[in-house]
């Protein structure tokens, strides 16, 4: 599969090199999904199209998957193989890859999914975050992996500390990711909520969110403290702070006093609780 000329910069046979694969044509019943597929949803309708498309011309551009004992493992092509499924197919056409690793596995099936623009923004982060968490991957390799920029991958990622119900209208389409990020700055989760509901049913644009939560933040919340009271943060604490959120995925605030202080730990839900916790624990 030849390497696209796309935001991304690189294909997948960038990362894997061509000489651990053969081409062939593989049982459609003897490949299995992959387990790490970013990508959870697909349209009937688009698929039924696929089919159709099959039936009269093949399957012009073959799926990826690896070996696994006598079986396969799909690493990139579901529409394909759900969609040779449907048109009746007996074998599909594939590039068969090396065993390789499974972060090279998850990579590929995200970046094709990516080149498609077939992941909704939800399903990006998931598996931004599965690299974090599985492979210990830090924000700047995810970056480097899928030809985005460090802050993009940062962003998408905040969407995940969204409350459940923002999450859930940016999954339906009701609010872009655009508005997410200018949520995710919000840390009382009930205003979040509130502000995302009324963007929504009034079709606020980007701006018009971004806005609201400057509106926000600059109301004092606490007696304003004079410069002489101010304490200064070291750098050091700040760092740490922002090191401790790409490990984490997740807001952290170290406030310090002397030799004492406390660091708080934001979670979006019970399940980003047990996450975090697995973090620490295994």
């Amino acid at each position: 599969m030849a390497a696209r000329k796309s935001g991304l910069g690189r294909g997948l046979d960038a990362l894997i090199p061509v000489d651990r694969s053969t081409s062939g044509v593989v049982p459609v019943d003897a490949v299995d999904p992959n387990p790490q597929q970013p990508r959870s949803r697909f349209d009937e309708e688009a698929l039924e199209g696929l089919a159709a498309s099959i039936r009269e011309v093949g399957v012009l551009q073959p799926i990826v998957v690896r070996p696994e004992g006598e079986r396969y493992v799909l690493v990139a092509g579901e529409r394909r193989l759900r969609a040779s499924r449907m048109a009746g197919l007996d074998e599909i056409p594939a590039v068969i890859r090396g065993t390789g690793d499974a972060t090279t596995s998850l990579t590929e099936a995200l970046i094709e999914n990516v080149q498609r623009e077939d992941l909704s923004p939800l399903e990006e982060a998931g598996a931004f975050r599965q690299l974090m968490e599985d492979f210990g991957l830090r924000h700047d390799d995810i970056a480097a992996r899928v030809g985005k920029s460090r802050t993009t991958v940062t962003n998408v990622l905040r969407l995940l500390q969204l409350p459940a119900s923002v999450q859930g209208l940016i999954d339906r389409g009701d609010l872009s990711t655009g508005h997410g990020k200018a949520l995710a700055s919000l840390e009382d989760e009930a205003y979040c909520a509130h502000i995302a509901d009324k963007a929504a049913e009034e079709g606020w644009s980007v701006r018009a969110v971004e806005e609201a939560v400057r509106a926000r933040s600059d109301e004092p919340s606490e007696p304003v403290v004079t410069p002489r009271q101010a304490r200064v943060r070291p750098a050091a604490i700040i760092e740490l702070e922002e090191r401790l959120r790409d490990q984490l995925g997740t807001k952290v605030r170290i406030d310090f006093n002397g030799d004492k202080g406390k660091m708080v730990i934001g979670f979006s839900s019970l399940d980003d609780l047990e996450r975090i916790y697995r973090k620490f624990y295994g």
